[in-house]
């Protein structure tokens, strides 16, 4: 069963599900965690990295369930996973360079493996792999370093653990014994948790995954939500649940799809809330490393995606899935680097704004920051561009680099833009609209 099937198949019992979530008294986020919110809205781009022993095999995050590899089986991959390349200070330097504000990384994906050094279980990569090293904490300390925010992704789901039970729609072909206390596995999740918010130093947020894998069970949301909370008040709570936000929560993420949209099927019974928003892409088909995966999105594709959910008011958080040596591929550094050089000279347009008045339309999108809005023509042939009139009086009109001024005529409900087809640029024309 792949992800995406585990995820329609759960899909169908949602609205069941939201009672099992129900929560009884209303969560009120502190002044810190309303500041973080604002921060991270600002921020706009983001970095996400799948690592784990799975890399050694090459073939993605999901290969212990797609190929229903046996828990006596994957643990021998362990043995094999010796990131002797990794260097905290180079990913770290990578992902500012490329424009990205803040780095999510995998603490524990599905297969259970901590990528930390936890004492709840040796199934870890101080206890169990030849490099002996947590890696969490000198990125963390390296993010602090050079200024960037640390968020870590936690799986509710684990195909490793004995407690995880009765098992969901995946993990089936693990090995593991048809009895467990469930309880007992989310106090162990929820001790791991505490050992990240109280042995890495600031953290700025959780990125869960997996309750989709069994929507009904009683997963102790809003007490793990306290927990977190309770350890960094000003933590940012976010779950990968394709449903609406619950109580606690705070951002609403989208996973490979922008909001609004359902492409993917994931998105079913997710209605854009009042939180912060975030999407999350890979570069090519594959959060995990997969050698053979070499369809890759071209950097002006995945600059257009940043730009679109910029219009959307949404942060882009984009992935890659470093090699078991802890070294990055070429191919995803490169694009990575072009990403950093336009946002460079267009970042103004990007960082700190919210969606523009204007809402998406075939030719793009709009953003805005004060009275500054921003039009991100993205695809439009014609010498005149008619978007409707804003609600403020458009003063000047711009192009961002050059700035060439644009010429504005009024024309009943909408302002044509004269486009000069010798400054169109091939990602984005971005024109600045000053307003009064």
């Amino acid at each position: 069963m792949t992800r995406r099937d585990a995820v329609k198949l759960t899909l169908a019992g949602a609205a069941a599900a939201r009672s099992a979530f129900a929560f009884d008294d209303t969560y009120q986020p502190d002044a810190s965690n309303l500041k973080a919110r604002e921060w991270f809205q600002d921020a706009k781009f983001g970095l996400f990295i799948h690592w784990g022993v799975y890399s050694v095999l090459g073939r993605g995050e999901w290969v212990m369930n797609q190929e229903k590899i046996p828990i006596a089986e994957y643990e021998k991959l362990a043995p094999k996973f010796n990131p002797v390349k990794f260097d905290a200070a180079e990913w770290v330097g990578m992902a500012k360079s490329a424009g990205q504000r803040y780095i999510t990384i995998t603490s524990k994906h599905h297969d259970g493996f901590a990528m930390f050094g936890s004492k709840q279980s040796k199934w870890n990569i101080v206890d169990a792999t030849p490099y002996a090293k947590d890696v969490l904490k000198p990125l963390s300390e390296e993010c602090r370093k050079q200024d960037v925010k640390l968020f870590f992704y936690h799986s509710h789901l684990d195909w490793h653990h004995a407690d995880y039970f009765p098992r969901g729609t995946t993990g089936q072909t693990s090995g593991r014994p048809d009895s467990g206390d469930f309880n007992r596995y989310l106090d162990y999740m929820d001790a791991q948790l505490s050992e990240l918010l109280t042995g890495y130093g600031e953290v700025a947020g959780i990125w869960f995954d997996g309750i989709w894998d069994k929507r009904g069970a009683d997963w102790r949301l809003r007490r793990t939500y306290d927990l977190i909370h309770r350890h960094q008040p000003h933590a940012l709570v976010g779950n990968n649940h394709h449903l609406a936000p619950f109580e606690g929560e705070d951002f609403q993420m989208f996973e490979k799809d922008l909001p609004g949209e359902n492409t993917t099927g994931f998105s079913g019974d997710s209605k854009i809330g009042r939180l912060p928003l975030e999407t999350c892409e890979t570069i090519n088909g594959a959060w995990g490393y997969n050698a053979g995966d070499k369809n890759l999105k071209s950097t002006k594709a995945l600059l257009r995606y940043l730009i679109n959910a910029a219009g959307r008011n949404a942060n882009f958080l984009l992935n890659i899935g470093p090699k078991p040596d802890g070294t990055v591929q070429e191919d995803f550094v490169t694009r990575l680097k072009e990403m950093g050089a336009w946002l460079g000279k267009n970042g103004e347009s990007i960082y700190g704004t919210r969606g523009g008045p204007i809402t998406p339309r075939p030719w793009g999108v709009s953003t805005q920051k004060g009275s500054t809005v921003y039009a991100h023509v993205l695809d439009w042939p014609d010498p005149v561009l008619p978007i409707p009139r804003l609600a403020r009086k458009v003063k000047s009109a711009k192009l961002l680099g050059s700035g060439e001024k644009i010429t504005i005529t009024n024309w009943g409900d909408q302002l044509l833009l004269d486009m000069p087809s010798k400054e169109r640029d091939a990602i984005d024309t971005v024109v600045v609209l000053e307003t009064v």
